[in-house]
């Protein structure tokens, strides 16, 4: 796109999964309020995520991308966002510590209230309605008002992602991330299960190093490394207006900064090169991430790779597979390959959820462990066969006690999905099975080296 980008050039591409709310008048009147709002992040911060994920691309780092499928405004609770950063810091830790690497830690939070679908109605007992698109669209409830597509929700969107940020910004600059803290982030239902007495033995083991450190005049006061601090967000970019509505041209460089994340992403419905969402993310100066999932070629990875990343910069894009476990081994192989040969410089991170969605007799969408294990096996195994870096996975995950995913160390089955099925989309990882995957990452990466 180089010279010819603009903050408003995606507007003459074709944009999919948009509502249809453009022509209406509360959309702009909602849009041009954005515009005034402060920035949600910085340009600083997100500078030094770049730095950080350029830095796991050739293998000084690793990223834990993780978070809701759909945030919800019901769901707005401190104790809420507090337990989702739990799980984040406890992945982190085990990571950190096993695997001997710093490790970047993304979340899908305050911002992803948006999401695609496979089709613009639903039908339920032969009523057709809109299709739910995120609460920054419309309701998950099922009626006719419902379901119609509000601008003003945008309006709350912003809001609820402000206030989510200040809480986050306060939490891991306050003292609740700091190394001391450690055994505070093992909530009480996993902390008699195998994987929590696992994450006790590390916490004890870290104990005993930070009373050594202390003896030697070193502690969370004098070396900011302890404290965890460094969170950032990310999400979807699907909403195109709400989005050019948070852009801004930083003062000290010139570049332009989406700053309603610090790193945003193209889903596998949007991620055509010569669409809106390509075209309006090819000009931001954010890390950008593509899904990648089995419908996608050679060519159009590279094509994608240098409209969003035209001067080939560490740190700068992110390729998610997400391929499934029974399609990884025959479709990312060639894509690896590709890209290497290509001399593009991507990190790789693995998706193993949204490949292995199914519906079970009963309705529910699920996931199973195993499936999610196996596609993460098999994403290493490939990155040591092509000799390429294996730099993250990626996780819709909850700090919530839910029965959405099946299988884990306390094999949840079929029956127990509806006793704590709770999310508005997707089904996610439990604290306990996120902490279990933690574990096993940690072994893979180990064996890796």
């Amino acid at each position: 796109m180089g010279k010819s980008w603009t903050p408003d050039s995606w507007k003459i591409l074709p944009a999919e999964q948009q509502p249809d709310w453009e022509k209406s008048e509360a959309y702009s009147k909602v849009i041009s309020e954005i515009s005034g709002y402060p920035p949600l992040v910085f340009a600083g911060e997100v500078r030094a995520l770049k730095q950080q994920l350029g830095d796991a691309a050739q293998g000084n780092g690793f990223l834990i991308q993780g978070g809701d499928c759909a945030e919800t405004f019901d769901d707005f609770r401190a104790d809420s966002i507090r337990d989702k950063l739990k799980i984040l810091l406890q992945m982190s830790v085990v990571l950190t510590y096993g695997a001997s690497c710093n490790v970047v830690k993304l979340g899908r939070i305050a911002g992803q209230f948006a999401k695609p679908r496979s089709a613009n109605t639903e039908t339920r007992d032969g009523i057709e309605l809109p299709s739910y698109r995120g609460d920054a669209v419309n309701d998950i409830n099922f009626n006719e008002d419902s379901r119609k597509q509000n601008p003003k929700r945008l309006l709350r969107t912003y809001n609820q992602s402000a206030a989510t940020l200040n809480l986050l910004r306060a939490f891991t600059t306050g003292g609740f991330a700091d190394l001391n803290k450690v055994h505070v982030w093992n909530q009480e239902f996993i902390a008699q299960s195998p994987q929590g007495k696992r994450y006790e033995e590390i916490a004890n083991s870290i104990d005993d190093a930070l009373i050594f450190m202390k003896a030697v005049g070193i502690n969370s006061d004098n070396t900011s490394a302890l404290k965890l601090a460094e969170f950032f967000t990310s999400h979807e970019a699907l909403l195109l207006g709400y989005e050019h509505a948070l852009t801004r041209q930083d003062s000290l460089t010139g570049k332009w900064y989406n700053c309603s994340a610090h790193f945003l992403w193209i889903g596998d419905r949007t991620r055509q090169p010569n669409g809106a969402h390509v075209e309006f993310l090819s000009g931001v100066d954010n890390p950008i991430g593509i899904k990648v999932g089995p419908t996608i070629n050679e060519e159009e990875l590279i094509t994608l790779c240098e409209k969003l990343n035209p001067e080939n910069e560490w740190g700068k894009l992110t390729l998610i597979s997400r391929m499934g476990a029974d399609t990884v081994r025959s479709k990312l192989p060639p894509l690896i390959k590709t890209i290497k040969e290509s001399g593009q410089k991507v990190l790789w991170v693995c998706d193993p959820m949204h490949g292995n969605t199914y519906k079970t007799d009963n309705g529910y969408k699920t996931r199973h462990f195993d499936t999610i294990l196996e596609e993460l096996e098999h994403f290493f195994a490939i990155h040591r066969a092509e000799e390429t870096i294996p730099g993250g996975v990626h996780f819709e995950l909850t700090g919530d006690n839910v029965t959405e995913c099946l299988g884990g160390a306390r094999e949840i089955s079929d029956s127990d999905l509806n006793s704590r099925y709770e999310t508005a989309c997707d089904p996610r990882l439990n604290n306990e099975q996120s902490l279990e995957l933690a574990f096993l990452v940690t072994d893979l990466l180990r064996n890796g080296r």
